[in-house]
């Protein structure tokens, strides 16, 4: 078996190779047509097993979100509150988003590539569970010819959210509604700068995957309408950059809106990864390049 046919959705066929369970040969009687009494007992283990696919599908989903961003958000909102508590307001406390972990240079780049290996992690579980169900990476926009493609319309949106977000990000400061974000402080180490690239992309794959991707493809599958599940969604990733402020959960949530309704609109996951991605490169490494030497970033 090659690697393409292990990575291919299984197909999802009828028991025993035939309709409903049954197996019809060449030149066979036809079955007889069943009669009430057996279709109702079937109506009955249709529904059953409609309302028991719609149980696993929840306790996947609470699963999913306690292991990633659902838990990473309950901790948000807690770090919010407790910012609040503090004396002071929330402006005048700080935040770093890429932080030291270590004082031996090595260790800490372990620790950095252990942290980007995780959030590649979480956007592998949701392909895969994805995938598990008969719904493959090219069934939500992530097929690797369309990426070229993609390359220009995630140009557009990186600016689109980018620049209104760096604005809304100094003003929510000025009015006290966010913390101080730090958006590296590593040491001035060779890897710096190439294990911040890496974590933007990590972190744009997990979030637009499992926040978007296969959230929503969850949601879909529950019968939710597509505005409920851009609703979650968007309220799921402003939750989790709570612990910015009320400016890192707003802004965050309104990029959450704009990116579902693109994908539900294009089924094209590419550009908002690539987006994602070039957001947190020019955050993550301009903000390393240009804090000690411009006087407008807090």
């Amino acid at each position: 078996m090659s690697i393409a046919d292990w990575l291919r959705p299984p197909r999802r066929t009828p028991p025993f190779g035939g309709v409903n369970g049954s197996v019809h040969s060449a030149g066979a009687e036809p079955a007889e047509r069943p009669d009430s009494a057996e279709r109702n007992e079937s109506s009955v283990h249709d529904a059953t097993g409609e309302a028991l696919d719609r149980r696993a599908t929840w306790f996947e989903i609470g699963i999913v979100l306690v292991v990633t961003f659902g838990l990473s958000g309950l901790n948000s909102m807690l770090s919010l509150v407790e910012d609040a508590l503090q004396a002071g307001g929330l402006s005048d406390q700080t935040v770093a988003l890429n932080q030291s972990r270590s004082t031996f240079s090595l260790i800490d780049l372990l620790f950095q590539l252990l942290s980007i290996l995780r959030l590649a992690g979480w956007a592998a579980l949701g392909l895969y569970l994805l995938w598990r169900s008969g719904i493959g990476p090219a069934a939500i926009g992530l097929a690797r010819k369309q990426l070229r493609r993609d390359l220009l319309p995630g140009l557009v949106l990186a600016a689109v959210i980018g620049l209104p977000g760096l604005a809304f990000y100094l003003i929510a400061h000025a009015l006290g509604m966010n913390l101080t974000v730090q958006a590296s402080a590593l040491g001035d180490h060779w890897w710096r700068v190439p294990v911040l690239i890496l974590a933007a992309l990590a972190n744009a794959a997990a979030e637009e995957i499992l926040v978007v991707g296969y959230l929503v493809t969850r949601l879909r599958g529950l019968g939710w309408s597509e505005n409920k599940s851009l609703a979650a969604s968007a309220l799921l990733r402003g939750s989790y950059h709570l612990y910015q402020g009320l400016g890192g959960g707003l802004g965050n949530m309104a990029m959450g809106v704009v990116f579902g309704r693109y994908w539900q609109v294009s089924n094209r996951l590419w550009p908002l990864i690539i987006a994602h991605a070039l957001i947190d490169i020019v955050a993550f490494v301009g903000y390393t390049l240009l804090r000690e030497h411009v006087g407008w970033l807090p």
